[in-house]
């Protein structure tokens, strides 16, 4: 009875752990892409331009970078 009440614990542990883990990763995730979109935004803003190009290439930027990071901590914790 003991044994399968300690293997429960352990089980919920590695559930809790695992959600924690990919919780973190979905806030490294969203950071990213703000902090890059953020960039790119006041670079628009500080050269003036008409069409916001760097806001655009921010986004895309901030989204593969944050798809880079997830991706190898991903692969790191497997």
């Amino acid at each position: 009875m003991k044994r399968k009440n300690n293997s429960e614990k352990n089980e919920k542990r590695k559930q809790l752990s695992g959600v924690i883990k990919y919780s973190g990763l979905a806030f490294q995730m969203i950071a990213i892409i703000l902090i890059v979109l953020y960039g790119g935004m006041k670079l628009d803003e500080y050269l003036q331009k008409e069409f916001p190009l760097f806001t655009v290439i921010g986004a895309f930027l901030g989204v593969i970078l944050s798809l880079y990071f997830a991706l190898k901590d991903f692969m790191k914790m497997k």
